[in-house]
């Protein structure tokens, strides 16, 4: 191992992941995130807010969506969370109507990828014991 920053910095984890979305989505992404999911909405500081967007919150993390006006969603880059019990989620979602492919290609897990409102590739995962 090398003698690199890491060792000199504390890192105390995760505070947000940030995803793109179109201009004008917010009220789909608040019916997924907000509604489906069940995240608590953020208020976005002002300065912020004027951009677009929305922010949530779920249990140890935020999740940020920007507006990129420009957007194309993210099919291979995704954003993994650690749930439980993972077929639940898997079943909401397909009553939703959002697809949901099984993965089976990582030991130690259950685990299924599918889109959010705008087509942003997710992972849903479950530690096995």
């Amino acid at each position: 191992m090398t003698e690199g920053a890491s060792r000199k910095i504390d890192w105390l984890g995760l505070d947000h992941v940030q995803l793109a979305i179109p201009p004008g989505s917010e009220d789909l992404c608040r019916s997924y995130y907000g509604g489906l999911l069940g995240w608590e909405e953020l208020e976005k500081p002002a300065v912020l807010a004027q951009r677009g967007g929305l922010w949530f919150q779920a249990t140890g993390f935020q999740l940020h969506l920007g507006v990129e006006l420009e957007f194309a969603p993210a099919k291979k880059a995704h954003t993994g969370f650690l749930i439980a019990p993972v077929v639940v989620l898997a079943g909401l979602l397909e009553t939703a109507g959002y697809p949901v492919k099984w993965d089976r290609d990582l030991p130690g897990y259950k685990r299924f990828y599918s889109v959010d409102a705008v087509g942003n590739r997710l992972e849903f995962m479950q530690r096995l014991a």
